[in-house]
């Protein structure tokens, strides 16, 4: 199956890198450039691209307005925002994850891991290591007047689903989970999918932010 990806940046240098990225894959192919936020809405509309890589900061709409406006239409469901970050420390990682961001890069990241992260998030994986998973956490909890939010469906998680949704918080992959709750990954994965269609989740990455949210992570 041929994905289908969209780069977003202001720069035109980052465009040029990511295209001649994923036009060097047999499996990738380019669905379309913009250059900001607005563009991206119109662009992801037209094309309906399966990845979409965008920039956190541009102008006349920023990446995480651009986010919401795709996230908000029901019809573009299945596409996948994965954010591009110049380094880690983005004040903007849980606004992005709220508004429903599949997971971050960084823009120097290795080609390799580029590659491995548009097909990740294409398979429906989020894309967030502990360290900045951590620095949700961290940035969600210092927030002043933040109400903690228990999820309507919450409660009907089994309790063995309530503790993976609370790994799932902390960073933990399904081979992580499996090792930490001594299962096997395909029992891991298995409560992973449970939970996700239980609360209505379309990743992972969704996941975090309700177990941040319910008080489940500390």
């Amino acid at each position: 199956m041929t994905i289908s990806v969209a780069i977003v940046d202001d720069q035109a240098l980052v465009r040029m890198g990511l295209r001649v990225l994923v036009e060097s894959e047999e499996d990738l192919e380019l669905a379309g450039q913009a250059e900001n936020g607005r563009e991206a809405v119109a662009l992801v509309r037209s094309r309906r691209p399966d990845v979409v890589l965008m920039d956190v900061r541009m102008p006349v709409l920023d990446g995480i307005g651009a986010l919401r406006e795709i996230s908000r239409d029901a019809s573009l469901a299945a596409v996948r925002v994965v954010m591009l970050t110049t380094f880690e420390l983005d004040e903007y990682v849980f606004d992005a994850l709220q508004a429903g961001a599949a997971g971050f890069l960084i823009k120097d990241s290795e080609p390799a891991d580029m590659l491995k992260a548009i097909r990740l998030a294409a398979a429906g994986e989020s894309l967030l290591s502990p360290s900045v998973t951590r620095r949700v956490i961290d940035a969600f909890s210092s927030r002043s007047g933040v109400v903690r939010r228990t999820h309507p469906r919450l409660a009907s998680l089994t309790e063995r689903e309530r503790e993976v949704l609370a790994l799932i918080g902390e960073g933990l992959n399904n081979e992580e989970i499996a090792g930490r709750l001594v299962v096997s990954p395909a029992t891991a994965r298995t409560h992973v999918s449970r939970a996700m269609i239980k609360l209505g989740a379309r990743d992972r990455a969704q996941l975090v932010v309700i177990a941040y949210q319910a008080g489940l992570v500390q």
